[in-house]
């Protein structure tokens, strides 16, 4: 709580300008006194803390007349005699540290008000009020309500609520935009999940493209290497053919030479017998030689016949044989490679005959379980060394944890020995500083025993009770006296409120035939008769509860129908996002497919490609056997026919069959290239109507299934969207009428109100009746002046029995403040007692201690020996165990190969043993299926590398579309938006919530405030005011509702006579009208001023009569004696009667006071004064 110590005046009004005439003035607490004639300077003193404080001038003053010289105090001259200006703005801090402030002149006033703990207002029209305006709760309305509107910071207040809808508006505006930009976020975030979807899809199906190709390179790998073969085996059987076909060519040449021969014999000998003779010898010479050069040559074809059936035969068996050898070569080359990997002798030369294969395969076999359980015993060694070892490095590092832990255990325990030993040897020292402390303590104790010994308490009580049984005495004398004076009271009441009441009933009765008459229709016509006022307000109470319940419900209704509307839209959007779709899907299926049955096209397709395949398998066949005939026709020497193998009889007709076999070649490529363009088409048709089969799959289950779902939603949601809103136009209209029936109710009311105020026939019985009552036995005058000689009597009784219980609690809290003392140092002496046989203890202890710290240390330095060969021995088995495991490892590593090409192969010959002799049948359709399959598996390469190529294009294009911000971002950008929709759904709300709150706040804090204010307007009234024509005052308050945001009160004081109000304002006395002010400047600060405990009375007497002041001194006691327990509460009175300030010395609350007067100079000063000048 705030206060104020000290003030410097200089330079304002009277008070002089020089530094001799600087006054200061020093605030007691609770109550500071400035007594002084008119004129001195009282009145400014408060205008000078006024003007400190909140910065307001004194009214009707600009500054003129407030400040005395212009000129500032510490206002100097430089050497220049240039007029120079030096301000700090500095505070300083608790730490004695000073800081400079950098906020500006108009700020300070803030930071003043701030620190006070109250508003300007409360400061200007309260605490620090002028004397001119002291009595503005009895001016105009229109200033009253702007006093208290400044009062309760109405208008700061109704901007906050007005500022909190506005924001709320706009959060709502808000919540809109972001719902609006969340439907459109929403469709990005689902495109680019599609396209997410798409390229995982399409990198799912490259994956398996490229791994499909893979298998159809391993496929075609072996098919070629067996193709080659083939082709060099047909090279040796054509080689051997060609031979076989010269030796015939030679045969037939001898005979035609033969012939030839035969034919020059028939020519005619042309000589002598001698000669023929001769001749005829040579001839017979030469026919035998002929003859035997035929029996030669005979020989010579038979031999070549032979030859040549032996060439036919083995080309037969060659052509037979052939794709057997293909076969044999692998299982061969694998019998040769096991037999050298085993170790087996007698395979080494071929060929192999059925008892050698035969004991192959058993000893192989044999062999292979052999090593099988060589495989298993070894492997099971091995892990049975591995468990062993294992187990070993698990004991090993049990017992190593266990030693680590024993040490550290050991080693926290000699630390805390070492803390304790510590400890010990600070105590033992703090021990032996204790023995001079124990006397002294014994002669201080012997001293304070006999200080409370010396007390004179019991005295002090007994006059106390005498004092305490004067005080009831008096106390009952008062009591009767202000029963009579209450029984004057209530008389004198009475009579003036009967002739009152008589002098206005013709008025109030005709008031009330008016409102009787503008009220009775509407009232009639609500309520079915004419209420009382309990009745009316009972009835606006329940159509107010029935008013909030349809307002709720229809805000329900409203909050179901928005709700409603925005799935309707939901539905719509994705009702026409899903026909969208179906239409583009049917768009594209009837685009690619002929008709819309897509199983039959993809049939038909399915055959056109496998027409088309066959085609290109026979061009490309074509291309290679055209290649081949033409390179045989022109490599060789004597070629022949390609297919019937006759020889040509003419180079001419080679080259003929040449040409040809060139000109189709030519021909070949481009037939291949349209064969090859058709494949690729019909293959991209079949992919795309191949592709569309989940399309189709998915728009009949649409049309089947999500469409007609759909639209039934839709149609259900309509239903309830039409039922809703006629739901919430009749409660609408419900509202209105309830709305428009409250209305009248409540301007009924206050004119039920005004008639039940003006009944006044009961109330002048009333009166008559309690005139009746009361018998006068004493006179007023009589009876006030034995109150007061009374109350002197009671206030001299109360202020000894104060003083008395003053002493008595001194002297009480000097004795409590010895007993504490002389406790304190009686336990402080136990203390060292018990200290000085704990010495010993503490000592053995200590020895104790020092002897475990060296067997802690023996044990650790024993364990961390311990646990170095234990370190070492775990790293030994640790590296065994993983030396065992690498040599598993090495011989499963070993073992696993050659075991799997032992089964390899062992299966491999297995097959060739027990299948190989019927394979050799259909080894030829078997070549030309492989020749086959090879082109397939080509075709099948080429048109999923083209398909491999189409799907990264795919994914390269979405890949692309998926790095703008549009769809990269669209997760992202829609849960920020839908945080952000959410959190300003969520503070609209809030929003709401707080405008109401606060409404409601602000209600209840009027009228908490307004009762509280005229509870203590109430009690001062009654306690002050000695007339008997006002019971009390108080403040009225009426609301008027300007707006839904926006709510404004009127103010009126009132004086209560009877059950009757009446404005006070025009209607009371000058005193009256004073101490009404003042009583409501008290109520206000002991309302608004929690923080601030500080109240200034200018001229508090003003216009009051001798009673009305004692009154008013009485009850600035009690305010003072109430609050004195506050250490901050101050109450400054100003005043020029010295009889009021004797009244308040009276009470024994004020010892000194402030006197205001001017020297010789007419300049104010301020002379502090005890209260005992005021009897001189």
């Amino acid at each position: 709580m705030s206060k104020i110590n000290e003030m410097s005046i200089l330079g304002v009004r009277s008070f002089g300008i020089e530094d001799k005439d600087k006054q200061v003035i020093s605030f007691f607490t609770p109550v500071t006194v400035l007594v002084g004639p008119n004129g001195a300077g009282k009145t400014t003193i408060i205008e000078c803390l006024k003007f400190a404080t909140s910065g307001e001038l004194p009214p009707g003053s600009k500054g003129s007349a407030f400040v005395h010289d212009p000129k500032v105090y510490s206002e100097f001259k430089n050497v220049l005699k240039q007029r120079v200006i030096w301000c700090l703005s500095s505070c300083s801090c608790r730490d004695g540290r000073r800081v400079s402030r950098s906020v500006k002149c108009g700020d300070l006033h803030q930071e003043i008000t701030s620190a006070l703990g109250v508003s300007k207002s409360v400061l200007n029209d309260v605490i620090f009020c002028h004397q001119e305006e002291s009595n503005w709760p009895l001016s105009e309305d229109r200033v009253l309500k702007e006093k208290f509107d400044s009062i309760f910071n109405v208008t700061k207040y109704n901007k906050a609520r007005s500022k909190m809808h506005e924001l709320r508006l706009k959060q709502s505006r808000r919540v809109e935009q972001c719902q609006a930009e969340l439907f459109y976020l929403e469709k990005n975030k689902e495109k680019a999940q599609h396209l997410r979807d798409n390229v995982a899809q399409k990198q799912a199906d490259l994956r398996a493209s490229q791994n499909l190709i893979l298998h159809i390179e391993n496929q075609i790998d072996p098919l070629e290497t067996l193709l080659s073969d083939i082709k060099m085996k047909l090279e040796n059987v054509t080689k051997l053919e060609n031979e076989t076909k010269a030796l015939d060519s030679l045969r037939k040449q001898m005979e035609e030479h033969n012939k030839e021969l035969e034919e020059t014999m028939e020519e005619v000998f042309q000589g002598s017998d001698e000669q023929l003779q001769h001749t005829y010898d040579n001839h017979q010479r030469t026919v035998m030689e002929k003859e035997q050069k035929l029996q030669q040559h005979q020989e010579e074809l038979q031999t070549f016949d032979q030859e040549y059936q032996r060439l036919t035969r083995e080309t037969n068996d060659l052509l037979y044989t052939m794709t057997l050898l293909f076969i044999h070569m692998s299982s061969v080359s694998q019998v040769h490679s096991l037999s050298s990997c085993l170790e087996m002798e007698g395979y080494d030369q071929l060929p192999f005959t059925v008892s050698q294969l035969e004991s192959f395969y058993h000893q192989v076999t044999h062999r292979l379980e052999q090593e099988n359980e060589r495989v298993s015993q070894l492997l099971a060694e091995l892990q049975k060394l591995e468990q062993q070892k294992q187990q070993s490095v698990d004991e090993m590092r049990d017992r190593k944890t266990y030693m680590e832990r024993t040490v550290e255990m050991k080693r926290d325990e000699r630390q805390k020995k070492q803390q304790e030993l510590k400890n010990i040897t600070e105590e033992l020292q703090r021990l032996q500083d204790s023995c001079s402390r124990l006397q002294e303590l014994e002669n201080k104790l012997a001293e304070r025993e006999d200080a409370v010994q010396s007390s004179s308490v019991e005295e002090l009580k007994a006059e106390v009770e005498e004092l305490q049984e004067e005080k009831a005495e008096l106390d009952c004398t008062q009591r009767q006296l202000d029963k009579e004076m209450e029984t004057l009271n209530m008389h004198t009441a009475a009579l003036t409120q009967m002739d009152i009441l008589k002098k206005g009933k013709a008025e109030m009765e005709e008031q009330i035939l008016q409102i009787r008459s503008r009220h009775c229709e509407d009232l009639v016509s609500l309520l079915g008769h004419f209420p009382n006022k309990k009745e009316l307000e009972d009835w606006v109470s329940s159509k107010s509860k029935e008013i909030g319940s349809t307002r709720d419900r229809l805000t329900k209704l409203k909050m179901d129908l928005a709700s409603n509307e925005q799935n309707k839209s939901h539905i719509t959007a994705e009702l026409l996002k899903k026909e969208l779709q179906l239409a583009t899907d049917e768009e594209k299926f009837l685009n690619v497919c002929s008709s819309r049955d897509l199983e039959h096209d993809l049939s038909n397709l399915q055959r056109e490609l496998d027409e088309i395949f066959k085609t290109k398998a026979l061009l490309a066949g074509t291309k290679v056997v055209y290649t081949q005939f033409i390179s045989e026709l022109s490599e060789h020497r004597e070629p022949c026919c390609p297919v019937c193998r006759r020889s040509f009889p003419s180079e001419s007709e080679v080259q003929e069959v040449v040409r040809v076999l060139q000109s189709k070649l030519h021909l070949v490529p481009e037939k291949l290239k349209i064969t090859e363009q058709d494949l690729e088409r019909t293959e991209r048709r079949r992919e795309e109507i191949v592709a569309l089969r989940p399309v189709r799959y998915s728009v009949r289950d649409f049309q089947e299934n999500e469409l007609p779902a759909l639209r039934k939603r839709l149609q259900t949601v309509d239903r309830e969207a039409e039922r809703l809103k006629g739901d919430v136009e009749e409660q609408e209209a419900l509202l209105a009428i309830l709305r428009s029936e409250e209305e009248k109710a409540k301007d009924c009311l206050q004119g039920i109100s005004l008639m039940d105020s003006y009944l006044v026939e009961s109330k002048i019985d009333q009166q008559a009746s309690k005139l009746q009552e009361v018998n006068l036995d004493n006179t007023f005058q009589q009876l006030s002046q034995d109150k007061h000689e009374t109350q002197d009597q009671l206030d001299t009784t109360y202020s000894t029995i104060v003083r008395k219980h003053k002493q008595i609690q001194d002297q009480q809290e000097q004795i409590q403040r010895l007993k504490s003392a002389a406790i304190e140092m009686r336990d402080e002496q136990l203390q060292l007692i018990r200290d000085k046989q704990k010495q010993q203890h503490l000592e053995e202890l200590s020895a104790e201690i020092a002897a475990r710290m060296e067997a802690l240390t023996t044990e650790i330095r024993e364990g961390n020996e311990e646990l170095c060969p234990l370190s070492a021995a775990l790293e030994k088995l640790q590296q065994e165990k993983q030396k065992l495991v690498e040599q598993k490892k090495t011989i499963s590593s070993q073992l696993y190969p050659f075991i799997l090409n032992v089964d390899c192969n062992h299966a491999d010959f297995l097959f060739f043993y027990t299948i190989c002799l019927p394979m050799l049948q259909d080894k030829e359709s078997e070549y030309r299926a492989a020749m086959t399959q090879l082109q397939e598996a080509e075709r099948n390469k080429e048109r999923i590398s083209t398909e491999m190529g189409n799907i990264q294009q795919d994914i390269d294009t979405q890949k692309v579309g998926l790095e703008e911000d549009q769809y990269g971002k669209a997760e992202e950008l829609h849960r920020n938006k839908m945080i952000e929709m959410r959190t300003t759904q969520l503070l609209s709300k809030d929003l709401k919530l707080y405008e109401e709150a606060l409404d409601q706040a602000i209600v209840k804090f009027h009228s908490m405030k307004m009762d509280e204010i005229n509870q203590n307007i109430r009690d001062l009234w009654r306690s002050t005011y000695r007339g008997q024509d006002i019971e009390y005052i108080e403040i009225r308050s009426e609301v008027e509702e300007r707006s839904e945001r926006r709510r404004s009160y009127n103010y009126r004081v009132v004086m209560m006579r009877g059950d009757a109000d009446v404005n006070m304002r025009g209607r009371c006395s000058a005193g009256q009208k004073v101490l009404a002010s003042l009583i409501i400047r008290l109520a206000l600060a002991e309302a608004f001023c929690l923080d601030c405990g500080i109240l200034a009375l200018d001229e508090p007497t003003t216009n009051l009569d001798r009673e009305n002041i004692e009154s008013l001194a009485d009850a600035l006691v009690e305010i003072i004696r109430t609050r004195s327990q506050q250490r901050h509460f101050q109450l400054l009175i100003i005043t020029h009667d010295e009889d009021f300030v004797q009244l308040l010395v009276r009470s024994g609350c004020i010892q000194h006071f402030y006197r205001i007067s001017k020297n010789q100079d007419q300049n104010s000063k301020i002379t502090k004064q005890s209260t005992a000048f005021l009897s001189v």
